[in-house]
């Protein structure tokens, strides 16, 4: 038996019955084998006797679970130290009193406690719940607060905080500010200077030279640099620009100008093929765009400037991969990014007055992250940066001095929210260019000392097969975060125990929130794959089936509904009508009208949350979102022999992102003879024009599709049954 099938086996083993010889089949060798056993025997004498398994783990991260030791074993432990726990959601981190006070949101409690929360203030770990409690209740002085620990400085005041409006669902925030988010980004603060350290980054392929750095005080002159050559372009103030290309050094710079130049940024996925392109700056209405001209990976030069000119993109300024190498193709209305550069005075050129604006007026235009069909066009405003940034400053501890790495690009929302989460917190955010899945960009996040790691699920899942981050010190870390998709218990258990076991904060939102409404902390305990608060500020209800609201902290699962009154959630739609989109049929509270997301949540009796999938037809593959209907249409036409399919994601055993699988009815069930393999290949060629990511798990042959009394189709029913057990032909 081999040693992942040996600790298999003993995986749930009471920790009390583990062996040598277990330690052993599970890859441990002789002599540690046996240190390891006693120091899980003096764990358990020394935690174990009240019953308290939460307190034995805490012991064994401590002290034995070390990243060397084989994932077999840390498996093996955890799971035997909570064998027979009495909750599904058993913890995997526990916040540490003296590290408690330390972060952010404990500093306060520590100063203002008592001012906020009277004689209920305990300390910041007893008195978080009371806290969230405080954020919803007190508003103005939540918020109030939060500014002021993040240095944010408005050109003209609020009159107030929130106040009641309604052109605005939950109210209007901010009343009468004038401000401009990228200018926060580029100020000193009171404990950050100019020269403090803005971006790290490192290019593929040169993991062995040191680290590039790029200052506070060289960002804002980049900066202005580029805003000054925006306004030689002679575009109307509030012009739409595009920005298509990787998240490196160039993207953050010419977001920051865009919308410190009072433009506002059209954000689009390096990943896009031309269709895709097109409809964004279509909708978006772009009077130019930002481009490279082509994505270097592996030493292999993937096109990127050809898409947007098969887009029929309009001005386009394209920055060269490999330093001043000509452009080939260019066109002729569109710029080099010298000569777009040669447009301005560079001896004047290292100050730009920022264009203050009223808090509500847009800055950036995202998209949801539909394929073929219309995604929502969803605005930003100068409001939405504060959520992203106040997320990251109590959620993920984000404090002045750190360094953020979460790979991502400016097409989807954590591009902008890395942006304003790390640089309004004083930190510094780390940019690798090159693969994930390597070696390099864990040797990045070594030598850059990342403290807050941020990530989605399936690149953990690659690195845990891959091991290509053995052997590098990720000792800074503080904590990571995840979102995007399902995260697996395993898949986090063994990113937990690279770094001694800091925390996984799980992490979920949407583009239309600019941030988070339900996520982890670091004075909660934090089990795998859970959530164990909702995100400050924000409220959350479980609606029944009935679509009525359960009662507050009780247990249930259902659809997701959001108390609307949250800083930084959208207003209005560029395409679609915001209030049929997010309001229209639901249901009220307190007086006022619940807002919709789409999730299916389930609240445990532990108080955690835990994601299902969406409550609609809708799927999230490898964190982008896509109609079923999409799918099927596809499908449907990659063979004659097809009577019709349904695409359901159906989240894998243990957990983890869901997997794409089709189930097929045949027009003749009778004589069925399509080779299953050829037909999921089939699928696959099909897909990749819809989007090169999906892929086919599994096709599953179903005699019929099941339905309402209306016809539709009731794909629940089937995501149910392949969770549970499929029982029909599979491959």
């Amino acid at each position: 038996m081999g040693h992942a099938a040996a600790a298999a086996a003993a995986a749930h083993v009471p920790l009390g019955a583990i062996t040598v010889d277990d330690l052993l089949a599970a890859g441990v060798a002789g002599g540690a084998a046996a240190e390891l056993h006693e120091a899980v025997r003096r764990a358990v004498g020394a935690r174990g006797g009240d019953g308290d398994a939460a307190a034995v783990w805490g012991e064994l991260c401590r002290a034995a679970l070390r990243p060397g030791v084989p994932f077999a074993v840390h498996r093996m432990l955890y799971y035997g130290c909570f064998a027979g726990f009495p909750s599904a959601t058993p913890p995997a981190w526990t916040p540490d009193p003296e590290e408690a006070v330390l972060t952010n949101v404990g500093r306060v409690l520590e100063a203002r406690g008592r001012e906020f929360l009277g004689d209920k203030y305990k300390d910041p770990i007893a008195s978080f719940t009371d806290f969230h409690k405080f954020s919803i209740e007190n508003p103005e002085a939540y918020w109030k607060m939060v500014f002021e620990e993040m240095g944010i400085t408005f050109s003209v005041e609020p009159s107030c905080i929130l106040r009641e409006n309604d052109a605005y669902p939950g109210g209007e925030w901010l009343p009468g500010a004038v401000l401009n988010a990228a200018a926060n980004c580029l100020t000193a603060k009171p404990g950050r200077s100019s020269d403090d350290v803005a971006i790290v980054w490192r290019d593929e392929g040169k993991d062995s030279e040191p680290l590039n750095f790029v200052t506070l005080e060289e960002l804002r002159k980049k900066v202005c640099l580029v805003a000054n050559a925006l306004d030689a372009l002679n575009l109307a103030k509030g012009s739409a620009i595009a920005i298509d290309m990787p998240m490196n050094v160039n993207a953050v710079v010419i977001y920051l100008a865009i919308v410190l130049a009072g433009y506002v940024v059209v954000s689009i996925a390096d990943s896009f093929a031309a269709p895709a392109i097109s409809m964004r700056l279509k909708i978006s209405e772009a009077k130019a765009i930002f481009t490279q001209d082509y994505i270097l990976r592996d030493d292999k030069e993937l096109p990127l400037y050809s898409r947007v000119v098969e887009a029929k993109a309009p001005m386009t300024i394209v920055i060269p991969v490999r330093g001043s190498t000509p452009i080939k193709g260019l066109r002729a209305d569109d710029l080099s990014w010298e000569d777009f550069l040669a447009k301005v005075n560079h001896a004047k050129a290292d100050n730009y007055t920022a264009v203050e604006q009223p808090a509500y007026a847009f800055t950036n235009i995202l998209f949801s992250s539909g394929t073929t069909g219309e995604p929502k066009a969803i605005p930003w405003t100068h409001l939405t940066p504060l959520k992203s940034a106040a997320d990251g400053w109590c959620h993920m501890d984000i404090r002045r001095g750190d360094v953020v790495a979460w790979p991502t690009n400016l097409g989807w929302m954590m591009g902008p929210w890395l942006v304003y989460a790390s640089l309004l917190n004083g930190a510094s955010m780390a940019l690798y260019n090159g693969s994930l899945n390597s070696s390099g960009f864990a040797k990045f996040v070594q030598d850059a000392k990342v403290t807050m790691l941020g990530l989605v699920p399936s690149i953990a899942r690659s690195w845990k097969s891959t091991d290509c981050t053995a052997g590098f010190d990720w000792s800074t870390i503080r904590c990571f975060s995840s979102s995007g998709e399902a995260s697996s218990v395993d898949d986090y258990l063994w990113l937990m125990g690279r770094v001694c076991y800091k925390p996984v904060i799980e992490y979920c939102g949407g583009t239309e929130i600019g941030g988070g409404f339900v996520a982890g902390s670091l004075l909660q305990p934090q089990a795998l794959s859970a959530f164990s608060t909702p995100a400050m500020g924000c409220n959350l209800f479980i609606l029944d089936n009935n679509g009525n609201p359960l009662p507050q902290d009780s247990v249930g699962t259902g659809e997701l509904a959001l108390d609307p009154t949250f800083l930084g959630a959208s207003t209005t739609l560029l395409n679609a009508d915001h209030h049929e989109v997010y309001f229209s049929g639901m249901p009220e509270w307190n007086g006022k009208v619940l807002r919709r997301h789409g999730d299916e949540f389930e609240r445990t009796p532990d108080g955690y949350y835990r994601a299902h999938g969406r409550a609609d037809d809708t799927m999230n593959l490898g964190g982008i979102k896509v109609s079923s209907i999409e799918i099927e249409r596809i499908c449907n036409r990659v063979n004659d022999a097809i009577l019709e399919t349904a695409a359901i994601g159906v989240p894998p055993l243990g957990g983890g992102p869901e997997q794409l699988t089709i189930a097929v009815v045949f027009k003749d069930q009778s004589s069925q003879t399509e080779d299953l393999n050829q037909l999921k290949l089939a699928f696959n060629t099909a897909l990749k024009k819809l989007n090169p990511l999906f892929k086919v798990s599994s096709v599953v042959v179903v005699p019929s599709l099941p339905r309402t009394a209306s016809n539709k189709v009731m794909r629940r029913v089937l995501r149910k049954e392949f969770t549970q057990q499929p029982k029909h032909s599979k491959i």
